[in-house]
């Protein structure tokens, strides 16, 4: 793989810190509401021009969101007579309403490993297309689905030839349009011919009003091809193709080819006795219809080229921080594994986050990462598992992951202070205190430039509610703007 291919113009202006602002919420809830365990969200995403945001929760739904046209828009646009017009006092730089939500995947039975399928949401990607419609590909643990929402025109019709009583006319029911149902083919109960007396005059039914409908079709269902749960997918920059991970292999497939897959990565070993690792995740690079990344629960990350071969098990470069010796410890293998990793818009940077840390690998550079943010101390509970998204800004110069207590910490890929955002309407409420000794376990994370901030003091261990985690968050692809999900509440925040 050459330099050209994976290298871009990286951006060396400092990152000033960005000053946030509650923007809206979907789903706030109030205190002491009991939360329902499907109504979770479990994936958030931006569409590739940031003009329309969609979710996913456990109960199996997709709810889209569209933004609110600005006032500049409105005003060169006007709205059409079937179109909701935005009221003045709502229009702003951005903001976003709903759209609509349908009923993704339903819950499953595999009969021959008598394993209950969830209808949880997984993961969550648009598609890019040329007609203006709005595609997208959802999944759960074992099947994928592509659909398309758009408008549908639904006709109002009056006037029909219905008889009233009045004269003898045609009365045909609703939805009878055969032939076979003709007053005139009808018979009497005693087996005479019915006499019809025809109207002198037809009335032509007349259209009284077209109203537009949002409407969600299921065109492509990918599904007998993970033996394990589904953990990622990601479309390719051609829109042709897309990858999907489970824990010991990645499929390639084709978007109009539903009954075949290729098999592009496979590390199950001979004997299951020695499995060492899963893959944890899979991302198309964003410009590179060839590259793709995938990481592991050890820790690295592999860049693999599908022109080098058919099967990728030999990735074109790999990028793992060394440990130092005598580093392991009981949890460290649980908290080294990655949870997320996003590409740079450029395709310069891998962005990955493992339990304790969130770092920045330089695709020119395997050795260690450019940056490691450090992000919380090691909590002995179960814990340990939870899996935190993190997300990079489109300009490359910032970078966000979710922690507990509902916060959202950012920070600028160069360095600088690192802002603390609480998923509430008022954000900025946290108090710092000075930075706390080292972990008391002593892990070692190599020797790459660590970027470290005070952490606030309700983010003690003792202070800590380990029930309040911000998991899933998407960032902008063109503005400062981030969408957070804390448990069943959808919080947007904006920077100036």
């Amino acid at each position: 793989m050459s330099e050209g291919a994976i290298g871009g113009t990286a951006a060396t202006a400092s990152s000033d810190p960005l000053e946030w602002q509650f923007l809206q919420c979907f789903g706030e809830r109030t205190p002491g509401e009991e939360i329902q365990e499907a109504d979770i969200i479990s994936a958030v995403t931006f569409d590739h021009t940031g003009q329309h945001l969609a979710t996913g929760d456990r109960g199996g739904r997709v709810v889209l969101f569209e933004r609110v046209p600005t006032q500049s828009d409105a005003l060169q646009k006007p709205a059409g007579p079937d179109q909701r017009a935005t009221p003045a006092s709502r229009l702003s730089a951005f903001e976003y309403r709903y759209l609509t939500e349908f009923q993704s995947h339903e819950p499953e039975f595999d009969y021959l490993k008598s394993l209950e399928i969830e209808e949880k949401i997984n993961k969550v990607k648009w598609c890019r297309t040329s007609c203006g419609s709005r595609m997208l590909l959802s999944t759960n643990d074992k099947t994928i689905k592509l659909w398309r929402v758009g408008d549908r025109k639904v006709c109002s019709l009056a006037n029909f030839n219905f008889g009233d009583g009045s004269h003898n006319g045609w009365s045909i029911a609703a939805g009878n349009t055969g032939a076979n149902t003709s007053p005139a083919r009808q018979k009497h109960p005693a087996g005479t011919e019915h006499r019809i007396n025809f109207v002198e005059k037809l009335r032509m039914p007349k259209i009284t009003g077209v109203e537009k409908v949002m409407q969600a079709r299921c065109r492509k269902v990918y599904g007998n091809a993970h033996t394990y749960h589904i953990n990622a997918i990601s479309i390719s920059s051609d829109q042709e193709t897309f990858i999907s991970s489970d824990d010991l292999r990645v499929n390639l497939w084709h978007l109009d080819h539903t009954n075949q897959s290729f098999n592009v990565v496979d590390i199950k070993p001979p004997n299951m006795e020695d499995l060492t690792e899963v893959i944890t995740g899979a991302d198309f690079h964003p410009s590179h219809c060839n590259l793709f990344a995938f990481s592991s629960s050890k820790g690295s990350i592999r860049v693999a080229d599908m022109r080098s071969s058919a099967l990728c098990d030999k990735q074109a470069r790999s990028y793992e921080e060394a440990q130092a010796t005598g580093s392991k410890s009981f949890f460290s293998e649980i908290i080294s594994s990655v949870a997320d990793m996003k590409w740079s818009s450029d395709g310069r940077y891998i962005l990955a986050r493992d339990y304790m840390n969130l770092k920045l690998w330089d695709l020119n550079m395997e050795s260690a990462p450019v940056a490691t943010y450090s992000l919380c101390d090691l909590y002995e509970n179960d814990c340990i598992f939870d899996k935190f998204d993190c997300a990079i800004s489109g300009n490359g110069q910032y970078v966000t992951t979710g922690s507990y207590n509902n916060f959202l910490k950012v920070t600028g890929r160069q360095g600088g202070a690192e802002t603390i955002v609480e998923a509430s309407r008022d954000p900025l409420r946290k108090r710092l205190q000075p930075q706390k000794a080292a972990s008391r376990f002593g892990l070692s994370r190599g020797a790459s430039k660590r970027l470290s901030t005070p952490a606030p003091a309700d983010q003690d261990a003792g202070n800590t509610d380990f029930t309040e985690k911000l998991l899933h968050l998407a960032w902008h692809p063109e503005a400062n703007l981030i969408a957070a999900a804390a448990s069943n509440s959808l919080y947007m925040f904006c920077a100036k």
